[in-house]
């Protein structure tokens, strides 16, 4: 999709809460479809509702093992606590943090959800006037090993549902980098955790001025001009990026029932646990078979 995957995000809500994104239902509608009428998301009286800017703090669970008889979900909103009541609840939030909402958990499963550490994500998008230089340059994509972004890519031309993608150089066109900061040398998890640090103690300015000395070095010899050329860009960090998938080097080799992520996701009581970290890879189709077998 031109938008990547917000658009199934778009096509899930539009199942979800018709009135909230009408007329769309399949890949060519979802494309150029109005804005999400965000008022429609929380409408009552319709058999789904999507609560935004609610962050659960407390779930739980009401009676003990087979005598559940649902949970309570503490939520803040607005500055205020809300609490609601529920038959059956399905956390998919990052898995390491359930602990911290569900505490009543067994040790052994607290354990397995705070095994993982997941890994570091800096996703940049810059918006070029033209893209004349990569086409001097007879490229697409370049890998630099040694510079902040090891990899930057022109975008991929999305044509669908009526939707133009980018085909001459004169055109603007949107370029991709991408940096899993690291620090060679420590165990892979540790590493994860030195890449969050460096993630979060970076300020705008810091990843505007490697931007532009990269694609300055990257391009150099074309008519690319980092001062009249990037009309914009947008530094999407994310220090709790993919899930964590396992290795043969630092982690244990178990049995697949006794992996970190299986024991962590069990069930307890009415409550049961989703996200792709569940599953230990850090793809949307992981996401889609973990949540339908929570539900």
């Amino acid at each position: 999709f031109p938008d990547g995957n917000a658009s199934i995000a778009r096509l899930l809500v539009s199942r979800l809460v018709p009135a909230a994104i009408p007329g769309t239902h399949d890949m060519a509608s979802i494309v150029l479809a109005p804005p999400v009428a965000y008022e429609k998301l929380d409408a009552a009286g319709t058999p789904t509702r999507i609560r935004l800017n609610s962050t659960v703090t407390r779930v739980a669970v009401e009676g003990a093992g087979a005598h559940a008889s649902g949970a309570r979900v503490a939520y803040l909103r607005g500055g205020r606590m809300h609490q609601v009541r529920a038959e059956s609840v399905v956390l998919a939030c990052y898995n390491g943090l359930v602990p911290h909402l569900l505490p009543e958990l067994p040790a052994a499963q607290k354990q397995a959800l705070a095994y993982s550490v997941k890994v570091p994500m800096l996703y940049t998008n810059v918006l070029l006037r033209r893209w004349t230089s990569f086409k001097t340059l007879g490229v697409a994509s370049i890998s630099a090993p040694g510079m902040y972004h090891p990899s930057t890519s022109l975008d991929a031309a999305s044509t669908v549902g009526g939707y133009k993608g980018v085909t001459s150089p004169d055109e603007p066109i949107v370029v991709h980098m991408v940096r899993n900061p690291n620090k060679p040398g420590l165990p892979r998890k540790e590493q994860n955790r030195a890449g969050q640090q460096e993630l979060l103690s970076m300020s705008f300015a810091d990843f505007e001025l490697a931007i532009r000395r990269q694609l300055a070095r990257m391009l150099a010899g074309t008519d690319f001009d980092p001062a009249q050329d990037i009309v914009g860009m947008a530094v999407n960090r994310w220090p709790d990026g993919y899930a964590y998938t396992y290795d043969t080097l630092a982690d244990p080799d178990l049995a697949p029932e006794e992996r970190p992520h299986v024991v962590g996701r069990r069930r307890f009581g009415p409550v049961t646990i989703a996200n792709s970290d569940a599953g230990a890879a850090a793809f949307t189709n992981q996401a889609f078979d973990e949540a339908h077998r929570a539900v």
